[in-house]
Order: structure tokens, then sequence, then C-alpha cells
């Protein structure tokens, strides 16, 4: 598996790996305003527009295949972590959170996990911090982590 920078080659694959996670894990517990939210989020149109700003999108590739996606916004927010579903559990977002954490650029790195995610943040080092909150029918555990800028590699 590598895990590299996404291309704009990538946004297709890239959209439908985090779609299809989503309906999996996340969608079952959400309104339709939330399904739908995420869904623009996630598109393909999307990916590739972030992809000229300031975020950092990384992709992991096994056998040719994009396996998951991870977007870290502003150097200090993971706005994305899916791993496709029958990649999961295999360590492809561990290596992708520690990848992306390699770009941070604050002492504190934040996510709005979903609820249904919570405890894989638990498990890369995250603690929950605040209330449970909604957002354009999003619901989410904001959390937090502390990150050594340090490390940083660009």
């Amino acid at each position: 598996m590598t895990i590299r920078r996404m291309t704009p080659d990538d946004v297709h694959a890239a959209s439908a790996v985090c779609l299809e996670a989503f309906t999996v894990a996340v969608a079952p517990t959400l309104s339709a305003q939330g399904i739908a939210t995420f869904a623009g989020v996630a598109s393909a149109a999307a990916f590739a527009t972030r992809l000229q700003g300031d975020n950092v999108l990384l992709v992991a590739v096994d056998a040719g295949a994009i396996r998951g996606v991870a977007e870290l916004k502003e150097g200090r927010h993971v706005a994305m972590l899916f791993v496709a579903p029958d990649g999961q559990q295999r360590g492809i977002g561990r290596a992708l959170m520690t990848a992306l954490l390699a770009h941070a650029r604050a002492p504190l790195i934040t996510v709005s996990a979903s609820l249904t995610s919570v405890p894989a943040y638990v498990r890369y080092g995250f603690v929950c911090a605040g209330e449970v909150a909604t957002a354009s029918g999003l619901v989410y555990q904001p959390m937090h982590k502390p990150h050594d800028v340090a490390a940083r590699v660009d």
C-alpha cells in the first residue's frame, strides 16, 4: 500500500470510496439533509475544487486502486478520513492518519467525528472536546489531539 497526495485523476475514485464507506457506516444514522450535505462535500467536483486550495488530500493506493482518503484543512482540521468498507481493520486508516498528521501545522488537531467513527479517532489519540452537535444535518462529536508541529514534513 502507498499513501500519496491526491491528484485530479483520483477525484472520481476518491469520491466513490468516501461515498461507499459513508453509506455503509454513517448514512443510516443521519437525516436526508445530512446525507445530501455529505454527498456534496464528497463529490468529485468538490474534491477537485479543494485540490486547488490549501487542503492536504491524501489517498491510500493498493494494487492500483484507491482504498482510502484523508483530508487536512488549514493544516489543523481532519476534514475526511474514509476507508473502503472491504479494506477496514487493515491499518489503512491508521496509515492515512499518520501521513496526514505529518502535514499538520498546528499544536492542536481537531476533527468533527461522525458518531460511528469516534472509537477509531480515540484509537488515533483524539479525545472528545465538547458536546455532540449538528450542522447541515451532519451529527458529529468535536474531538482534538495535541500535535508536535516539529514533526512536520512539508
